[in-house]
C-alpha cells in the first residue's frame, strides 16, 4: 500500500504540472506519514543528501559554463567551425554541429549550449535559406554532447548516486565510481555522436537542398582558406582550453574534480574579463544569478531524491524491480535492452538530474550483475537522460530551440528522426561494446576501468 501511495501520488503531482523536486518531496512526505515514520528522518535524509563536499563542483562547473556563455566564447567557436566546414553542402548545419559539440565541452550543459549556439546560429541559418526545423534540430541534438563532457555537472551527480555501487566483474572489485574515469569515458561517445550528427545534417541538407534561396536556387559559402581556419582556431583555443585544464588536473592528480571546477571558474573569469574583455558587469551578474538559480534547483533535487532513495530502500523497491526483471530474463543483452527501454521511457517525463538520482540505485546493481561496470553504465544512463532533453513533454532543450526558432515542438519533431537515430546508435554501442566507453580511461589512467 505504501508503494502504491508513493508511485501514484508522484504520478498525480507530475500530471498536475508540479515541478519534479516538489512532486518527489511531497510524495515522500505522504508516504512517511502513512507509514508512521518521523518527519525528522525525512529532513535528515534531505540535508545529508546535499551536504556532500564533492557537490561543490556543481556550482563551479555551472558558473564556469555561464561565464563562457555570456562572455563571447560561443562567437569565436562558431567562427572556427564555420571557416572549417561552412563551405560544404549544408555548411552552416555542419558548422552548427561542430560548434555545438565544442561549446558543449566548454559549458558542460546541453541547455547552456542550446541557448548559446541557438541564439547565434538558428536565426542566421533561417535567414540564409535553411528550414527552421532543420536549424533547431541540428542545434538541440548536437548540444547533447555537453552531458558527457568533462565539464558536465551531471557526471558529479551520477558519481554521487553510484557511490554505493559494489560488486565484482571478471575478478575486478567494484567500489563506487571515479569522477576522473567518467570524464575520460565520455570523449569517444561524444566524438561518435558528432560524426553521426554531421552525417544526418549533411543528408538532410542534401535532401531538402539547403541552403535554398526564395527563388529556389541554392547557395554555398566559399572556402575562406586554411589561413582563415588557422586564425579562427587560434582565437577559439583559449575558450577550449578549459576542457584540457580540467582533464590535465584530474589525470595528473594536480587537483580533485571539485578543485578543478574551481580552477575552471578562475580561468573563465580571467579569460572573459581580462583576455577577451567581453564580460560586462551586467552579464557577470546575469551569470551569477543563473548559476545560483540552477544550483539551487539541482541541490533541491538531490536532497529530495536522497529522501526518495531512503524510502525506496525501506520499501525494498530495488529488490522488487530486480526480481521482476530477472524473472523476465537472465540473458545479459536482453536485460540491458530492457533497462535501456525503461530509461528512455522515464526520460520522457523526468528532468536529467532527477532521472540520474532516481534510477541509478535501481538499475546499477542489476547492471553490475550483468557484467556492466559503473563507468559504462554511467555513459548509458547519461545518453538516455540526454535523449529525454530533446523529447517532449519535458524536453527542455527542444523547447528552448523551438522558442528561438519560433516553431512548434510538433514541427521540429517531424524531421528529428535522423538525430534520434544517431543517439540510439551511440546508446547501443555504449551498451554492448564496453571498450567504446572504457578503453580511453583505461589507457590514460593505467588501470582497468569498468
Amino acid at each position: 500500500m505504501a508503494l502504491t501511495l508513493l508511485t501514484v501520488s508522484f504520478g498525480v503531482f507530475l500530471l498536475f504540472g508540479m515541478p519534479v523536486a516538489f512532486a518527489i518531496g511531497l510524495s515522500c512526505l505522504l508516504t512517511f506519514a502513512f507509514e508512521g515514520l518521523p518527519f525528522e528522518t525525512a529532513i535528515q535524509m534531505m540535508v545529508s543528501g546535499m551536504n556532500v563536499f564533492s557537490f561543490l563542483a556543481i556550482p563551479f562547473f555551472i558558473f564556469s559554463g555561464e561565464l563562457m556563455l555570456h562572455g563571447g566564447i560561443a562567437d569565436k567557436i562558431v567562427n572556427f567551425a564555420r571557416s572549417l566546414v561552412g563551405h560544404w553542402k549544408g555548411g552552416l548545419g555542419l558548422a552548427n554541429v561542430v560548434a555545438s559539440t565544442l561549446f558543449g565541452g566548454v559549458s558542460g550543459s546541453p541547455v547552456a549550449d542550446t541557448s548559446a549556439m541557438g541564439g547565434v546560429m538558428i536565426p542566421v541559418m533561417v535567414k540564409e535559406g535553411y528550414g527552421a526545423d532543420y536549424a533547431v534540430n541540428v542545434t538541440t541534438h548536437a548540444s547533447l554532447s555537453g552531458a558527457l563532457m568533462p565539464t558536465s555537472h551531471n557526471m558529479i551527480i551520477y558519481a554521487f548516486a553510484a557511490q554505493a555501487a559494489a560488486g565484482e566483474i571478471g575478478g575486478h572489485v567494484i567500489r563506487g565510481v571515479s569522477i576522473g574515469d567518467l570524464m575520460f569515458a565520455g570523449l569517444i561517445p561524444v566524438f561518435w555522436i558528432m560524426v553521426c550528427m554531421l552525417v544526418a545534417a549533411y543528408w538532410q541538407a542534401a535532401r531538402y537542398g539547403y541552403p535554398r534561396r526564395p527563388d529556389g536556387t541554392t547557395a554555398v559559402e566559399r572556402f575562406p582558406g586554411w589561413g582563415a581556419v588557422l586564425r579562427t582556431f587560434i582565437a577559439a583555443i583559449p575558450g577550449l582550453m578549459v576542457i584540457v585544464i580540467i582533464l590535465f588536473c584530474v589525470m595528473e592528480g594536480v587537483a580533485t574534480a571539485t578543485e578543478a571546477a574551481a580552477i575552471a571558474v578562475t580561468y573563465s573569469l580571467i579569460l572573459t574579463v581580462f583576455v577577451y574583455r567581453t564580460m560586462s558587469r551586467k552579464n557577470l551578474f546575469k551569470s551569477l544569478a543563473k548559476a545560483s538559480k540552477t544550483t539551487g534547483v539541482i541541490l533541491l533535487l538531490i536532497g529530495v531524491s536522497n529522501m526518495l532513495r531512503y524510502q525506496m530502500a525501506y520499501l525494498e523497491i530495488p529488490d522488487t524491480i530486480e526480481a521482476a526483471l530477472l524473472t523476465a530474463t537472465t540473458t545479459p543483452w536482453i536485460m540491458l535492452l530492457y533497462i535501456n527501454i525503461i530509461q528512455i521511457f522515464l526520460g520522457i517525463f523526468l528532468d536529467m538530474a532527477a532521472h540520474i538520482l532516481i534510477t541509478t540505485p535501481l538499475f546499477l546493481p542489476l547492471a553490475i550483475q550483468m557484467g556492466v561496470g559503473p563507468v559504462q553504465f554511467g555513459m548509458m544512463l547519461l545518453l538516455n537522460c540526454a535523449l529525454g532533453l530533446v523529447h517532449p513533454p519535458v524536453g527542455t532543450v527542444q523547447f528552448i530551440g523551438c522558442a528561438i526558432g519560433k516553431i512548434s515542438i510538433g514541427e521540429a519533431t517531424k524531421t528529428a528522426w535522423p538525430y534520434y537515430l544517431a543517439i540510439f546508435i551511440a546508446i547501443t554501442l555504449v551498451t554492448y561494446v564496453p571498450a567504446f566507453s572504457t578503453w580511453l580511461p583505461s589507457l590514460i589512467t593505467g588501470h582497468v576501468v569498468l
